[in-house]
């Protein structure tokens, strides 16, 4: 005899569900994200109808705890709630909503039953559904009364086509698009808090992501490093598996101490940056480039020295959290579970050799003339060499 499941989970597309004729390949990436996540969490039987995806676990060894978890941060999802199945009888349905949710329903004062319908050949409306379901819970805990705007606890049943489901409340997903339908890019990542939260958001509108971080050792140490793998690991529990190309950045900064002006350095040392994340990106497949910068929070990040780092650019450079201020970012950061890394104290390259005055409406062509003296295609080419490739 097959293996029938206490409970299933039930999901609900989010923008999936306003795609045209290719909408089934969004779904299918969906549902390919879905399998790797809950691979941890044990076997499970996936299918979808009526916009919705199915979960059932094929056997009692299934953590369903860990299941809902994994759940929560696969981008495409707009919502979804573990359930019980029963018959569609009603009788059926009237057990199950008390068994299922009779220890909610214990410590509750108020309740109330929504039904949908999406199978019309069931005999009862929704409205009747609703009815019956509410009465029999009644008679069950008559401590309870109904609250039609603010119930402790909503009681819903859906009548679809493979069985009737009873759950409570639906839980929010973590919307937005499958990984992997966006395409690719690379993203300039350090150990601050922005940049995190930059390839965070990239990856909910379905790109999947490369990173590229800059080490300048001394100056940073392998704590540093170490603090960027953690934040991305962090980043990956939503948008997947991906690779980190860890770039030598020392030598290109020396040169620019000795040789620039000084209130050029961060401006002169972002276009290296430029320089090297474009041809990573080329070389991994990636179309874009990702940065965390938000207008007007530091020098570099002006309109006119935003200017003069995109001047180098052939290739789209995603920055969304250009109008942030600094707490709307830092309540992602905080919901997302990078913050408290973010702020540890270990350097990244962005703060060693940092101006005393930073020029901040630089002009291209005086910025280009004092970087000129550099030896600009050596260091760019050493840095290549050097690059450090890991799996997170």
């Amino acid at each position: 005899m097959s293996y029938q499941p206490d409970e299933i989970i039930l999901i609900k597309n989010g923008e999936l569900a306003l795609k045209g004729l290719n909408r089934h390949s969004f779904e299918d990436a969906l549902m390919q994200n879905l399998r790797y996540r809950l691979r941890k969490a044990g076997e499970f039987t996936l299918r979808k109808s009526q916009s919705t995806i199915y979960i059932e676990p094929k056997n009692a060894y299934a953590d369903m705890e860990e299941a809902c978890d994994a759940v929560s941060r696969v981008f495409g999802i707009a919502a979804f709630s573990r359930a019980r199945m029963a018959p569609k009888d009603l009788a059926a349905i009237q057990q199950a909503a008390v068994e299922y949710l009779g220890d909610q329903l214990r410590g509750a004062k108020t309740f109330k039953v929504e039904a949908k319908r999406s199978d019309k050949q069931f005999p009862y409306k929704s409205p009747e559904i609703s009815r019956e379901v509410g009465g029999y819970v009644l008679s069950h805990f008559p401590h309870l009364r109904v609250d039609v705007h603010d119930p402790d606890v909503l009681i819903m049943v859906e009548i679809r086509d493979f069985g009737a489901y009873i759950h409570a409340k639906q839980l929010p997903g973590a919307g937005g698009m499958p990984v992997g339908t966006g395409g690719r890019a690379a993203i300039l990542i350090s150990g601050g808090i922005d940049s995190p939260v930059a390839a965070y958001m990239m990856a909910k509108r379905g790109i999947r992501l490369t990173a590229v971080h800059f080490a300048s050792p001394p100056y940073t140490s392998e704590r540093a490093e170490q603090k960027v793998i953690s934040l991305l690991e962090k980043v990956s529990r939503y948008a997947g598996n991906m690779k980190m190309h860890i770039v030598p950045f020392t030598h290109i900064q020396e040169e620019i101490r000795n040789h620039c002006p000084e209130e050029y350095f961060t401006l002169i040392m972002r276009r290296f940056m430029m320089r090297l994340a474009q041809k990573v990106a080329r070389d991994a497949d990636c179309g874009a480039l990702i940065t965390g910068e938000s207008l007007g929070q530091v020098a570099s990040q002006t309109i006119r020295a935003l200017a003069v780092t995109d001047a180098l650019a052939n290739m789209p450079v995603f920055r969304p959290l250009i109008g942030m201020d600094k707490e709307e970012i830092v309540t992602i950061a905080r919901r997302i579970d990078t913050f408290e890394l973010s702020i540890q104290p270990y350097e990244d390259c962005c703060t060693v050799f940092t101006p005393r005055h930073p020029d901040t409406r630089p002009k291209l062509k005086l910025v280009e003339a004092a970087e000129a003296v550099l030896d600009i295609d050596g260091l760019v080419t050493e840095a290549l060499k050097g690059i450090r490739t890991i799996e997170i």
